[in-house]
């Protein structure tokens, strides 16, 4: 398993600008003593990802400069504003040709979802046609694992804000979810009431 696990990349997107938080990227919050960016990537690895790919948009710069993100590949969106659709097309194409089979792709405004979670979701993976979502009480939610076969449709697809909800909702039947409500917690870190989540 390990061998096929380090072919599985973590794909984090952290280019937003934290517009709802007055201007304050997400990435550069600050969650047990580091940038939240750092914080997330490092859920990805301890989850079992080989390679993780972070996605910067935002300040990239600062980013770069307060975060450790050695061992990581960092692609900066310079589109970032258009939303998350713009991030996650970077990200898929900085993959091409790596090798990877698979793209396990978590948000950095998600502290609650920690590496049991994201094991789960690879635990899930079969194939490169593999498409796993985490659930939480039955509802999709994430990480979610796009095995390569679905990266060009999901590219496509995906734009503003909604990444790849529309890729997903037209192939729902071919999801497998793993529950992960009772080892995650899937809320956003989007306004300045929620930064009372983070530590």
């Amino acid at each position: 398993m390990t061998d096929t696990r380090e072919r599985i990349a973590g794909l984090l997107l952290a280019a937003g600008g934290g517009r709802r938080l007055g201007g304050r990227p997400k990435a550069l919050l600050t969650h047990r003593g580091r940038p939240l960016v750092e914080y997330a990537a490092g859920v990805l690895r301890a989850g079992g990802c080989g390679p993780v790919h972070v996605v910067l948009g935002a300040r990239a710069d600062e980013v770069r400069a307060r975060a450790e993100l050695g061992g990581c590949v960092v692609v900066e969106n310079p589109d970032w504003a258009e939303g998350m659709g713009s991030s996650l097309r970077v990200g898929l194409e900085s993959l091409t040709g790596t090798g990877a089979r698979a793209a396990l792709v978590s948000l950095v405004d998600q502290p609650g979802i920690g590496d049991a979670a994201v094991a789960r979701v690879l635990g899930g993976y079969r194939d490169g046609n593999s498409l796993v979502s985490a659930a939480y009480d039955g509802v999709r939610g994430h990480p979610v694992l796009f095995g390569s076969a679905h990266w060009a449709g999901i590219a496509a697809s995906a734009t503003g804000d909604r990444g790849a909800r529309a890729y997903l909702g037209a192939h729902e039947e071919a999801i497998t979810l793993v529950e992960c409500g009772d080892v995650a917690e899937p809320y956003d870190i989007d306004t300045e009431a929620d930064l009372g989540h983070l530590e």
